[in-house]
C-alpha cells in the first residue's frame, strides 16, 4: 500500500478553480451568484469545493447529451 505524497485538494481558491476548469473569472462569479457552483467563505477568502466544480461540469455534460 502506497501513500499519496500529494493528496487531492478538497477546495481551491477562485484563480485555481478558473485554471482547472477553463472557466473565466467573470463567468465563474456569475455561476457562483446563480447558485450553480457552491462556495465556502473563510473570513475574506472564498473557497470552491472541487466536488462542486465536478458536479457542475457533469450536469453541463448531461444537458448537452440530452
Amino acid at each position: 500500500m502506497s501513500i499519496d505524497p500529494a493528496p487531492r485538494p478538497i477546495t481551491v481558491r477562485i484563480p485555481e478553480a478558473c485554471r482547472i476548469t477553463g472557466i473565466g473569472r467573470s463567468k465563474l462569479y456569475e455561476l457562483i451568484k446563480a447558485g450553480d457552483i457552491p462556495t465556502i467563505k473563510v473570513g475574506s477568502m472564498t473557497l470552491v469545493p472541487v466536488i462542486g466544480l465536478e458536479r457542475f461540469l457533469e450536469r453541463c455534460g448531461q444537458e448537452e447529451i440530452r
